[in-house]
This record gives C-alpha cells, sequence and structure tokens, in this order.
C-alpha cells in the first residue's frame, strides 16, 4: 500500500511539473510564432504590392491578389504544429457566382483559417482592422469591405460597395454576429447580410466554424495548445427560399440552421 501511494504521489507530482513546464514553452512558442507572423508579412506585403500593381489593371475583381492573400493567411495554420485545421464542403462555394457568405466567429484564427477556402470572396470587416499596419494595408489593396459600426452613412456605402462586386461576380463574407462569441452557442446575428441577400436576390451560404476558440484565446496572443479546428461549408440556401421572408425571418431562418449544424460538430470534434 505504501508502494503504492508512493507511487500515486511521484505520478502526480510529474503531471504538475508537465503542466508547470507546459505554460513557458507555450510562451515561446507564441513568441517566435508572432515574430514568424511579422518577419514574413514584411515580405509577403512587399510580393502583394506587385502583384496588385500589375494585375489591378486587367483583374477588376482582384482574384489573383485575394488567391496570394489567402495563400500569405493559410501559410500560419500550415506552418503551426499545434492547429490542425480541416475543411470540409469547399466544392460548395462559387468561384465567380455571386453570393453572401455568412459565419460564425470565434477568435482572431477565424481569418486565417477562412483563407483556406481559396475561394475569390470579398471580406466585410470593421473599419478598425483596416488602421492595423501591414495587414490593413493588404485589406485596402484587396479593396475589402468597411464598416464603421457607429455610422449609419458607413453602413450605406457598405451595402452599395458589396452590390458592385456582387454584381461582377464576388461573394461576400461576413460575420452575422458582429463580434467574437466563443462561447457553446453562436451569438445573436445582425441584419446587415441577410438584407444584402434579400436586396441584390443571391444565395445565402453558411459556413460553420468550431475549434478556433481553443486555439486563441479572445483577449491575449498566448497560444493554449494543441486544437483542432474544423470548417463545415453547408448547402447553399436558393435566394428562391427565403425571397418572400422578412429579413428578421431570414436572419433566424439561417441562425437556427447554423446552431444545429454547429452543435453537431460540437459533439464530433474531440
Amino acid at each position: 500500500m505504501l508502494l503504492q501511494e508512493f507511487k500515486r504521489r511521484v505520478f502526480y507530482l510529474f503531471l504538475e511539473y508537465i503542466i508547470e513546464m507546459r505554460k513557458p514553452a507555450l510562451v515561446i512558442f507564441s513568441v517566435l510564432l508572432w515574430t514568424f507572423f511579422v518577419l514574413t508579412s514584411i515580405v509577403l506585403l512587399s510580393i502583394g504590392c506587385v502583384i496588385w500593381l500589375v494585375s489591378r489593371w486587367f483583374d477588376r475583381r482582384l482574384v489573383i491578389l485575394h488567391i496570394f492573400s489567402c495563400f500569405w493567411g493559410s501559410l500560419y495554420t500550415w506552418c503551426n504544429p499545434l492547429w490542425r485545421v480541416h475543411i470540409e464542403g469547399r466544392n460548395k462555394l462559387p468561384w465567380k457566382r455571386p453570393a453572401i457568405l455568412v459565419s460564425n466567429h470565434q477568435s482572431m484564427v477565424d481569418i486565417l483559417v477562412l483563407y483556406r477556402l481559396f475561394t475569390p470572396y470579398k471580406w466585410v470587416s470593421k473599419k478598425e482592422n483596416f488602421a492595423i499596419p501591414i495587414l490593413g494595408w493588404q485589406m485596402r489593396m484587396n479593396d475589402y469591405l468597411e464598416i464603421d459600426r457607429n455610422s449609419r452613412e458607413s453602413f450605406g456605402k457598405l451595402m452599395q460597395k458589396a452590390s458592385h462586386f456582387l454584381k461582377l461576380g464576388s461573394p461576400i463574407l461576413i460575420f452575422p454576429e458582429g463580434t467574437r462569441h466563443p462561447g457553446d452557442k453562436l451569438g445573436p446575428f445582425k441584419e446587415g447580410a441577410f438584407k444584402m441577400a434579400l436586396d441584390n436576390g443571391v444565395d445565402i451560404i453558411p459556413i460553420i466554424i468550431e475549434g478556433s476558440a481553443r486555439a486563441l484565446p479572445k483577449k491575449g496572443v498566448i497560444l493554449t495548445g494543441y486544437s483542432k479546428i474544423r470548417v463545415r461549408v453547408l448547402d447553399p440556401i436558393p435566394y428562391e427560399e427565403f425571397s418572400g421572408k422578412t429579413i428578421r425571418e431570414i436572419k433566424e431562418l439561417v441562425r437556427e440552421l447554423m446552431s444545429e449544424e454547429y452543435g453537431r460538430l460540437q459533439g464530433t470534434n474531440g
């Protein structure tokens, strides 16, 4: 009995040691990852500038630059052994057909993960992100859609610009929650994405992300450890199925569909 108790104590002391050692190891790894992020971003921004200067004269949708940006963003999930990303249903996304892509939002990692869709969409992002050095410049070169959440005038400009790109055949990707919701349930949806779909007569394609909240906390830059992140593209919802509904009804319809799928992914992700 004494020997068993001794072994048990040694085992738990060893576990405590591993846990304590894990924290500084994650700090060191996080510093190395973000250093790699900054240094490569400087180089890749320069390449992006060249692509923009050459292609903007004949590529009205800036597809070439966006696909390069997809490679740029994907690089950091490919190179990170702590993040395993699995994509399902990429073939459901259009290459040159207007649609509104709506995704839940758990973490800043979502931006990198959704770039792995390699589909020529246009992001909708808050005004503050366009002010970030390097990344904001890259967003402006791609002509992504900016929204000032405190300005109704900004919303009107956003809708006009979205209609312009939809007419050119570019899907628009938006987080209908408006901000990050890392919890077990989806946050409340705002109506902008669904008004955009209704006004322009285009399909809605829901996208579910599960696991990114575990990869990076909402407030902080230190990685939490190994994370399995899953992205599932759901079947498109044709415009004809919701054209007679109100914006609120469409919003609730899509949120319910996404919530059910989110629950299924939570049950299978481990």
